[in-house]
């Protein structure tokens, strides 16, 4: 009977011991979170529909640098391309049409070249070839693929005036259709 004690014992010993470790691990983790509007205004960013887009500064193919953040309050349409992806070859004359018709409205697109994995030469004579007018970034270490969990080319983002990504699409090319359906969403909410 003392053995049989013993182990009712260690269990409950152990079972008291784990209830208090588990109180002890939600106080803290309760007692040590930020909230989201502390750093972000309530948004968590992440590069998914409904979610503010992350931010970064990137040097342009002119050399001057562009940081994300800075397009707040206008219509923005991310295109993450390479020089020799088919599908962002068909896609880029409609999305250059569409910043011609409503760039004057508030639209940006802003095409970021992923150098990383591409030439920064190539990056330039597709943008000459293409007769490309809006920014071209140039994304030369990854850094901003990875932060918008790049998974094939072309990716893009369209984020309204606030800063949160009202649609994705992954890979292309896109229709002129689906590209001026998206922009019209995001020109309909600016202020």
């Amino acid at each position: 009977m003392s053995r049989l004690t013993a182990v009712i014992r260690n269990r409950l010993r152990w079972t008291v011991f784990s209830a208090l470790l588990l109180l002890a691990g939600s106080a803290w983790t309760i007692a040590s979170r930020v909230p989201a509007a502390a750093t972000t205004g309530g948004l968590i960013p992440s590069p998914r529909q409904g979610f503010l887009a992350p931010d970064f500064t990137l040097d342009q193919l002119d050399g001057e640098p562009i940081t994300f953040s800075d397009l707040r309050g206008k219509a923005v349409v991310l295109n993450l391309w390479a020089s020799w992806c088919p599908p962002c070859q068909a896609e880029m004359p409609a999305l250059q049409a569409a910043y011609q018709q409503d760039g004057g409205r508030g639209l940006v697109v802003l095409a970021v070249n992923t150098t990383f994995q591409d030439r920064e030469a190539d990056a330039a004579a597709f943008v000459e070839n293409h007769g490309l007018t809006f920014p071209v970034a140039l994304d030369r270490d990854g850094s901003t693929s990875r932060r918008y969990l790049l998974r094939a080319l072309p990716s893009t983002f369209f984020i309204d005036p606030d800063g949160v990504i009202t649609r994705v699409v992954i890979g292309g090319p896109m229709s002129e259709a689906t590209i001026r359906s998206a922009v019209a969403e995001l020109l309909d909410r600016m202020p």
